[in-house]
């Protein structure tokens, strides 16, 4: 944490759907809808401030006030792909210190619990945001324990003990996960959730201000793997910001991959309704994304649907073959992030992604979380 760098406190939340302002300034959702929580419209404010650094902190003077927390976030590369016959950029998010993009996320969500003095959370993740979570709690002295669905990855449950947070495995689904944390906010601990948090949007928003500046302007497309839709909507929601500022006068299409196994969102687009379509999951290797109802699906249709972008469903034999292809190009990702070159294949075939667009792929995550399951899905490819 650096001590040198202190900031006013950071905005009260508000109800999104219905204007509620809690009277518990750490609730995680509305009490009275029980809708998502937001930051107020300008807390994200691409100005003229003079920029310095490099990662998710450079962009402090655009980002709500808060304590800083930092690991050393890197900018994180653009690498240039040749993924099923299309040419792309990769933003590599591997290399964030955590070993993902969560990262983003929680610098700011502990950044925001530092500053407002709290010292035990809960949280629930597949992984890569209880690792991210618990390696910033452990960097600002928080407690901290983490539910995790009883089939997670070895190599992630691993990760987030060696950071001393307290590992919960939970039998059945993910959401079951989900629903053992917030049930341990009766117990007075604070459910520091990624899947709900706004100040998390503000941290993956940093994702789409990266990209603008290594580009000198926004892409014309993206892709990113899609689950509870944090990537999407932080970058959603800052290529809008640049645009509303005079940043630049367009914003990409969007375009979210999903798991055929896991699909509310996909089989939503598909259908053309605005809440996200109800499924039952069936097992599939990108864990990561593995969420029945994710809270802010409607917007994420929303913003997707007025990008111009889509949200498509892959099976797994098809994001075994994407995470070989690029194996074999020196890229080495977990299978959920295999999900993005999958789509970037199918959308490529459907003729969504064109020649000559500059098109820009999230890898969310590190391959080397997933070293077992990666051995045998790729056997069985």
């Amino acid at each position: 944490m650096t001590a040198d760098h202190t900031t006013s406190a950071p905005p009260a939340l508000t109800c999104g759907a219905c204007g509620t302002d809690p009277a518990d300034p750490l609730a995680w959702r509305c009490p009275e809808c029980g809708e998502p929580l937001e930051l107020p419209a300008d807390a994200l404010n691409p100005n003229d401030a003079a920029l310095s650094g490099q990662g998710v902190w450079r962009y402090a003077p655009w980002l709500p006030p808060m304590i800083p927390v930092s690991l050393g976030e890197p900018t994180t590369p653009l690498v240039d792909l040749a993924v099923g016959g299309t040419q792309v950029l990769a933003k590599l998010e591997a290399a964030q210190p955590t070993g993902s993009f969560k990262d983003r996320a929680a610098a700011l969500l502990v950044g925001w619990l530092a500053a407002t003095g709290v010292r035990h959370v809960a949280e629930d993740s597949s992984g890569n945001a209880g690792a991210a979570l618990a390696g910033y709690a452990a960097r600002a002295g928080i407690t901290c324990d983490i539910y995790v669905p009883a089939t997670a990855s070895p190599g992630k449950l691993t990760q987030i003990a060696a950071y001393g947070a307290r590992v919960i495995p939970i039998d059945g689904p993910r959401q079951a996960a989900a629903d053992a944390a917030a049930a341990a906010v009766s117990a007075g601990v604070v459910y520091a959730t990624h899947l709900w948090n706004p100040f998390c949007l503000a941290g993956t928003a940093t994702w789409a201000f990266e990209v603008m500046e290594q580009l000198g302007g926004p892409p014309d497309a993206v892709v990113m793997p899609v689950g509870a839709g944090t990537l999407l909507l932080g970058a959603a929601r800052a290529f809008e910001r640049l645009r509303e500022t005079g940043r630049t006068d367009r914003v990409p299409r969007i375009y979210g991959a999903q798991s055929s196994g896991c699909a509310p969102l996909a089989e939503a687009f598909a259908r053309g309704t605005a809440d996200p379509w109800k499924v039952t999951p069936t097992p599939s290797a990108a864990e990561g994304i593995m969420l029945a109802s994710p809270p802010r699906g409607r917007e994420i249709l929303r913003r997707v649907r007025d990008s111009g972008g889509a949200i498509v469903a892959v099976p797994d034999d098809s994001l075994w073959s994407a995470l070989g292809e690029l194996a074999r190009l020196g890229t080495y990702i977990e299978p959920t992030s295999a999900v993005a070159p999958a789509a970037v294949a199918q959308l490529r075939a459907s003729g969504a992604l064109r020649d000559g667009e500059r098109v820009v792929m999230a890898l969310t995550g590190s391959g080397l979380k997933a070293g077992d399951r990666i051995r045998d899905g790729l056997l069985r490819a």
